[in-house]
């Protein structure tokens, strides 16, 4: 590709080296790559189903061995709150209440998101104060018919003058309404952290947000931080840091050129939230805890979610520990065959990870090797929830390159539904991704891990987009809990569904999970 001095330079600006740019136009070129899935992760097979007892067993685990650990919550929050209006959007484009009534027209889209927006918006956290502006605004308001009402109130919910939430980050949404106060998504993931993620009185939290929206977040965190520290007794360290410009990835058209600006410069993305293995591999922790912005729940269900995070914990503990007492074995160089056979069982049977097949024909040395690889690895355990249609990733046993079997959370993009065989097996997929993870990030030497070198390139996503009414084709990086993770050590664990409440759209915020009464 024959860049010309002014591409070089705002390449370079970006901090991206050419050849990785000639790189990504080669993956533009090869198009998506399907990993090959044998079957999908099912209970017992993949998945671990845990009885009361034991349940409890990992719970007490946890609590009684948590302080040894610096824990940290890690929640990406950078998405803006426009995808959760997008079909009110839509609404207020094509409605006109001059024309025709609300009703005719919710039956001739037949949304049920909108319906269920406009059927219950009175009960969202921010209705009462969407009210009010409308009133402010509309000196004739109480006169105005009850459809004409409905569009000034959603129109003061989402632009201003009004709440505006269109322009806020989704973590600062108000997502649930007490007596007594309005809680964003971002106050609700403060509280619950508290319950499993403090340790001697403090709890560590860590946002990745939009450079634009630190500061809101900030305020929002000064203006709750009273009345948090009143209610847990604990105190909170909360940061943030950005996704680092030079992951982002650059666009193409159709024919995979280089899509240009109507300034005729080279135009790049955001590499998705791939990219943020970069923002975690600068953390320092022992233990970080891993949660979608979106996905919290209301005050009465939090202490149940937070009793499965310590089972999620309690496992990452107790299998990390036998872990780093084999590694610490095989530095011994003295184990017998019969040793190095039983630590070859124990990666097959308490991390799923096949052998391979000549493993009896290497030698000594050649086997402590392999073993050692294969466990001096980041290590986590993910909860997996019972697949009840949402969309998104879920449990699979991949075949890789080199013929071995491990357990990794695919994205339906990732499968060749072509393939009859591979669409079956992704058919029959019992259980779904909520992006409810624990991680290990150190080794059994206490040193941290460079999470880029058990990054599968290969797994990056190649998407349809627009950008100024222009069709191109975007690079996501591989996901930071999919491709980015592909080379850790993994465990999945079945979770209630009622843990994984994610908001979607605004009217996910009407259903039951989110509703206090």
């Amino acid at each position: 590709m024959n860049f010309t001095q002014a591409d070089i330079q705002q390449i370079e600006n970006k901090g991206i080296a050419l050849s990785e740019i000639e790189e990504q136009l080669k993956i533009f070129s090869r198009g998506n790559l399907p990993v090959n899935i044998a079957a999908a992760a099912t209970v017992g097979d993949g998945i671990k189903q845990y009885s009361e007892a034991r349940q409890q067993e990992l719970k007490k685990f946890y609590e009684d061995h948590k302080s040894e650990y610096k824990i940290l919550k890690f929640v990406p929050a950078s998405g803006a709150a426009t995808r959760m209006f997008k079909a009110i959007h839509v609404f207020l484009n094509e409605f006109d209440p001059e024309r025709e009534e609300l009703s005719n027209y919710l039956k001739k889209i037949d949304n049920d998101n909108l319906n269920r927006f406009f059927r219950n918006f009175e009960k969202l956290p921010f209705y009462k104060e969407s009210v009010e502006f409308a009133k402010k605004d509309n000196s004739n308001f109480a006169d105005l018919a009850d459809d004409k009402k409905k569009v000034l109130i959603t129109k003061a919910m989402l632009f201003s003058p009004g709440l505006d939430l269109c322009d806020h980050p989704k973590g600062l949404v108000p997502f649930h309404k007490y007596d007594d106060l309005i809680a964003t998504a971002f106050e609700e993931h403060l509280y619950e952290a508290a319950l499993y993620s403090e340790v001697n009185g403090e709890c560590d939290l860590h946002f990745t947000v939009s450079e634009e929206h630190k500061e809101k977040f900030e305020n929002e965190y000064n203006r709750i931080l009273e009345r948090v520290n009143k209610k847990t007794g604990i105190n909170f360290k909360v940061t943030y840091s950005y996704q680092n410009p030079k992951t982002d990835t650059i666009a193409v058209n159709k024919d995979n050129t280089p899509f240009r600006t109507v300034d005729n410069e080279l135009f790049f993305r955001p590499g998705g939230h791939g990219a943020l293995i970069e923002n975690l591999n600068n953390l320092d922790a022992d233990v970080v805890f891993i949660k979608n912005i979106d996905n919290v729940v209301k005050s009465s269900e939090v202490d149940n979610m937070a009793n499965f995070k310590k089972v999620l914990g309690g496992k990452l503990l107790l299998l990390q520990d036998q872990c780093f007492e084999h590694l610490i074995n095989l530095d011994n160089l003295n184990l017998s065959d019969e040793e190095l056979e039983q630590i070859k069982v124990f990666l097959n049977e308490k991390l799923n990870l096949s052998s391979k097949e000549d493993f009896s024909t290497l030698s000594k040395d050649e086997k402590i090797k392999y073993l050692q690889d294969k466990l001096n690895r980041p290590l986590r355990v993910c909860g997996m929830v019972k697949n009840e249609g949402e969309p998104g990733g879920g449990p699979f046993l991949v075949k890789m390159e080199n013929g071995e079997r491990s357990l990794q959370i695919i994205e339906s993009a990732q499968i060749d539904t072509k393939d009859i065989h591979q669409n079956e097996i992704a058919q029959n997929a019992t259980h779904f991704n909520p992006v409810d993870l624990v991680c290990g990030i150190k080794d059994y030497q206490g040193n941290l891990f460079d999470l880029n070198l058990f990054v599968d390139p290969t797994m990056s996503f190649i998407a349809e987009k627009t950008k100024d009414g222009k069709p191109l084709r975007a690079l996501e990086r591989p996901g930071l809990w999919n491709g980015a993770m592909a080379k850790w050590n993994t465990v999945f664990v079945e979770v209630p569904v009622q843990t994984f409440n994610p908001v979607k759209t605004v009217s996910d915020l009407l259903k039951a999970s989110h509703q206090m009464q």
